[in-house]
């Protein structure tokens, strides 16, 4: 389903449910990141919901609140088809690093920051294709993408992601480009989502 005009980067509140079918396989990903065969599996049979809270609020720690300015949330609770319990993500979009521990990627840190352009990301696949115009860059300072970066502090894997949105078959749908490196070896995943309600 199409991504109503009014959502957009600076307001993904709402339920959006991945479309497997334009959506990349994400096993190669998940193998790279040594996820085990059985939940590689569990995770490429189930569909993902994700249910979005958006807001501005003081920032997470480690930042102090008291002296740092507010800041965009992004929490995400995933649910899973056949009752799968997918992670959580709690971004705090000031480019702070921070720690997380989560049960399926084990224990990670990553920033998360606007970002103006997908240019920016100074990476082909993950500049790719996006919608760029003023409708889109409703970020606090008129920035049309959300950039994610992770990386394992468990293992040598990092993740990169970039948010927007895209023309997917003709329509505007909610997406993300994702990096997922390991030495030599790059995974390019595109996840597609609709939009539910």
């Amino acid at each position: 389903m199409a991504a109503p005009a009014n959502k957009t980067i600076g307001d993904l509140n709402g339920k959006w449910v991945m479309n497997k079918s334009q959506s990349s396989n994400v096993e190669p990903g998940l193998a790279l990141q040594g996820i085990g065969w059985v939940t590689r599996k569990a995770v490429t049979m189930t569909t993902l919901t994700l249910h979005v809270k958006q807001y501005v609020a003081p920032p997470s720690p480690p930042a102090d609140p008291a002296t740092s300015p507010e800041a965009t949330h992004i929490e995400i609770e995933q649910t899973g088809t056949g009752g799968f319990k997918g992670s959580t993500e709690r971004r705090c979009l000031d480019g702070t690093w921070r720690e997380h521990t989560d049960w399926l990627f084990g224990h990670v840190r990553g920033r998360t920051t606007w970002l103006a352009t997908a240019a920016d990301a100074e990476d082909e696949f993950l500049a790719a294709g996006w919608l760029e115009g003023d409708e889109e860059k409703t970020g606090p300072a008129g920035e049309a993408h959300v950039r994610s970066y992770v990386e394992s502090l468990d293992s040598d894997w990092t993740a990169t992601q970039i948010w927007g949105f895209k023309l997917i078959e003709g329509v505007r749908k909610y997406c993300r480009n994702v990096v997922i490196a390991k030495g030599e070896e790059r995974v390019e995943l595109q996840l597609v989502y609709d939009f539910i309600e």
